[in-house]
């Protein structure tokens, strides 16, 4: 099994499918994975296979590793697109996210004042109010909703016991538009389980709940790199695009990333 595990506190810049030329801001580790979800589909593989031995870079070190590569991309390029908070698991769960959210937000002034600052978040720290008010502030409040139900988001995402579907629509609607809806699609099998969530089934509570969420945009993908299980698949285009579509018949902006 290949796994990507990301230099830590910044690495590249890459070109995301999504955002473009793209800065990665990791506020976790560089030797493993610290994140509350356990998808079945992440590139950085299992947590337990990917546990992360040294202690989170601090708010000092984010600060001076992302000014000096800014520097270094204002001297001989190329030019950032976007500083994005993604990386080795969940960037929310860092203790001191708030406070490095409003040094980036300094420092995209200084340097690149076009660029945008996105987080790349699973959602499940937006109930500390800090967190929210960070996440409010940005340009492109990425937050992950793959489906509604309960049971499958149990078996994809293998969030803690205390996660629920509902509890995080209600605080996704709390930024009243204000958030980017990322979800995956994908089909194949898991532990003899049927993971197609491209039909009806799924996608239909799910687009309700988007409508409820009313965010300024959503976006769809599929599997893009090797996952940790195997028996998984890429949704087809076609998939994307048909879902696409029904979004656009509610008035939702939306996107697919194949």
């Amino acid at each position: 099994m290949s796994t990507v595990i990301y230099p830590s506190p910044i690495f590249g810049p890459v070109h995301s499918r999504r955002l473009g030329v793209s800065l990665g801001i990791n506020l976790l580790p560089a030797d493993g994975k610290v994140c509350s979800f356990d998808c079945i589909y992440c590139e950085c593989g299992f947590n337990a296979d990917n546990r992360a031995h040294n202690p989170l870079p601090t708010r000092e070190e984010v600060h001076l590793a992302l000014e000096s590569k800014l520097i270094e991309m204002k001297a001989v390029g190329p030019i950032p697109d976007v500083l994005t908070f993604a990386g080795n698991g969940e960037p929310t769960c860092h203790p001191s996210f708030p406070e490095i959210i409003d040094d980036t937000l300094a420092l995209r002034d200084e340097y690149f004042p076009n660029a945008k600052v996105s987080v790349l978040s699973n959602s499940t720290f937006i109930h500390r109010p800090a967190v929210f008010a960070a996440l409010a502030k940005i340009d492109n409040n990425i937050l992950k909703l793959d489906t509604v139900d309960e049971d499958y988001i149990h078996l994809l995402d293998r969030p803690g016991s205390n996660y629920s579907v509902s509890n995080i629509i209600s605080q996704l609607k709390a930024f009243k538009g204000n958030c980017i809806i990322q979800t995956m699609f994908l089909k194949g099998k898991y532990e003899g389980r049927d993971m197609d969530n491209t039909s009806d089934k799924y996608v239909l509570p799910w687009i309700e709940a988007v409508k409820n969420i009313a965010p300024r945009q959503v976006m769809i993908y599929t599997i893009d790199r090797e996952t940790p299980d195997h028996d998984l698949q890429k949704a087809s285009p076609e998939e994307l695009d048909r879902i696409v579509s029904q979004l656009a018949k509610e008035h939702i902006v939306a996107t697919a990333s194949y």
